[in-house]
């Protein structure tokens, strides 16, 4: 069960639905939208196990019946993300990590913190509460939830430091800052904060030398790779222990639940390459009320 929403970025007059591919039709062929999402039939396995043509079973997912479904409200640990196709279509979703459910889900076009407030108020009005929140590291996120305790992915966050550093550091301060990040997952915010600060004593000159541009007063920081993983773990730092602050709530200290639905919605997706975009949105919807378990 779930929650979905058609939405360009934000659009509060659609009211949170999710779609019921099992009414796709009356006829004796009322699996076939469940075969399209669940099994990985395509269009042409359809027409030859049901005798009609690919415009039937079009047609089928086009008359899909959108009706509203109530979850229950509850106290959960929710964790959000969103997952892109390309550079301009993607899906915000909030998914309870313990519970493997997906409570709310909507499309945008870029991801925004507007978003993110829009869901948490669409369903904190509904009933639900919200004990804590997990949350990949993208600037603002923290800002979304900040009046409970929020954890940064711990593994987003060493994928960013490796984005900046690679996995193989050219200088020696890179070296070292990786082998401070590879204890993140068997660290505490003390010994963590420990390793950072003796770390930024003896590369603190390295990370601050700037470079001046010939001719002009304009300047750069030399090593501004290095700099950059530094000042992101320095700066997320606050979230990446929230998990060992609050045992009782069992906070998971990774997003690991949704990119895991984002991997399975994706390779399900992979399979009906080429669809147009408000029968994907029907397939998504299918795909992350989770229908195919129930």
């Amino acid at each position: 069960m779930g929650y979905g929403e058609v939405c360009n970025d934000i659009d509060a007059s659609h009211a949170q639905h999710y779609f019921n591919l099992e009414d796709v039709t009356k006829r004796n062929k009322k699996n076939s939208g469940k075969k399209y999402v669940w099994g990985k039939q395509s269009l042409t396995d359809l027409k030859e196990q049901t005798g009609y043509s690919h415009v039937w079973v079009r047609k089928q997912l086009d008359t899909v019946t959108v009706i509203t479904q109530d979850v229950p409200p509850h106290p959960v640990v929710i964790g959000v993300d969103t997952t892109f196709w390309g550079r301009s279509y993607g899906v915000c979703i909030f998914r309870i990590p313990h519970e493997q459910e997906n409570i709310w889900w909507t499309e945008v076009e870029k991801e925004i913190m507007a978003t993110y407030y829009y869901g948490r108020k669409i369903l904190e009005d509904i009933g639900w509460t919200f004990m804590a929140a997990v949350v990949d590291g993208r600037r603002g996120l923290t800002t979304v939830f900040k009046d409970i305790p929020v954890q940064i992915c711990q593994f987003h966050q060493m994928k960013q430091v490796t984005k900046y550093l690679t996995r193989r550091p050219e200088t020696l301060a890179g070296q070292e800052l990786r082998g401070v990040m590879l204890q993140l997952p068997r660290s505490n915010e003390k010994e963590f904060a420990r390793l950072l600060s003796d770390w930024k004593k003896e590369w603190n000159d390295f990370i601050t030398d700037k470079t001046y541009v010939t001719g002009t007063k304009y300047w750069y920081y030399t090593h501004k790779k290095v700099r950059g993983a530094y000042r992101s773990l320095e700066r997320n730092l606050p979230y990446l222990f929230t998990y060992l602050k609050y045992p009782e709530l069992n906070i998971p200290n990774t997003t690991n639940s949704l990119d895991g639905s984002f991997s399975h919605l994706k390779s399900k997706l992979s399979v009906h390459r080429g669809m147009r975009k408000d029968r994907r949105y029907k397939m998504i919807s299918e795909i992350l009320k989770g229908k195919e378990k129930r």
